[in-house]
């Protein structure tokens, strides 16, 4: 299955008195790049996320992002040291009474001893905290792979409607190159009548010529090349996994081959359907950037 580099996927779900959001996004990326945004109290969960989203690409500049509200757990407790703000109390009232001032003391007079307080963390079970966002991520991961398939599946209908177009344009050539050679020997044979007027043209020089000029420019080898590398091409589509680097390997085996068709082109028509070809090539390089 063809999938682009490209994609999006989003879960959230009440767990364990926890609103969990994931947010997966990725854009194209010659390896996989992980980075991540979440509250620093859950940062020990990002390696198991990173596995976990690099179990499912290969390929793409991926960003996650974990956002966590509490709906039902109480993550600390505050208890009050009595003691300690009697002893405060205390000393303020007789500090009033030695300097003969009103005694105003209230309850948030002494709460801005923070000394009075003592703010107790909650234990949390870290193993379940990681199966409820472990089940969120798994959805997102879920939703982001679906995209991204769905995006290929573009990608892939595109490129297969340019690779046909490519193998009609290898037709075109197959059929303009087995043309040169006799038209060729006509040129050479019209010219040579021109120069030599009454003198007797030698047939045999004429064919040495033509089969000389039918070697130097014949593209037989370099299309049934390019051929083989469009099968190749409809086959690797159809794989069911990671096919972008197969795919870049190949069209720059399927440029090669058009360069050399181009270089070895004496006809004009022919120099015109390679600079054609050459397009469509590059169109299919720009689209499997795109493809993991």
């Amino acid at each position: 299955m063809v999938r682009s580099m490209t994609g999006y996927g989003r879960a959230q779900q009440e767990r364990g008195g926890r609103d969990i959001t994931i947010e997966i996004k990725s854009v194209n990326a010659r390896y996989f790049e992980y980075s991540s945004r979440m509250p620093r109290s859950f940062a020990f969960l990002d390696d198991r996320l990173k596995r976990l989203v690099g179990g499912a690409i290969s390929r793409g500049k991926t960003e996650l992002a974990l956002t966590v509200a509490n709906v039902g757990v109480q993550e600390a407790s505050i208890s009050v040291n009595m003691e300690l703000a009697k002893s405060y109390l205390e000393a303020m009232r007789a500090m009033g009474d030695a300097l003969g001032v009103r005694d105003d003391v209230a309850v948030s007079t002494l709460a801005r001893f923070s000394d009075v307080f003592t703010m107790r963390r909650v234990e949390t079970d870290e193993e379940q905290l990681w199966q409820d966002v472990r089940a969120v991520a798994e959805a997102a991961v879920e939703n982001f792979i679906a995209m991204r398939a769905a995006e290929g599946e573009k990608l892939k209908a595109d490129i297969l409607s340019r690779l046909d177009a490519l193998e009609c344009a290898v037709g075109e050539v197959e059929e303009m190159s087995a043309r040169r050679v006799p038209l060729y020997k006509e040129k050479l044979y019209a010219r040579l009548q021109s120069l030599l007027a009454d003198t007797g043209i030698d047939e045999a020089r004429i064919l040495t010529e033509a089969a000389i000029f039918a070697d130097k420019t014949a593209v037989d080898e370099e299309t049934v090349r390019l051929r083989s590398h469009l099968r190749q091409y409809r086959d690797i589509l159809e794989l069911d996994e990671p096919v972008g680097r197969k795919l870049d390997f190949l069209t720059q085996e399927m440029n090669r081959e058009t360069n050399t068709i181009g270089s070895k082109a004496q006809e004009l028509e022919i120099t015109c359907k390679v600079v054609d070809m050459k397009a469509e090539i590059e169109k299919i390089r720009e689209q499997i950037q795109n493809i993991e």
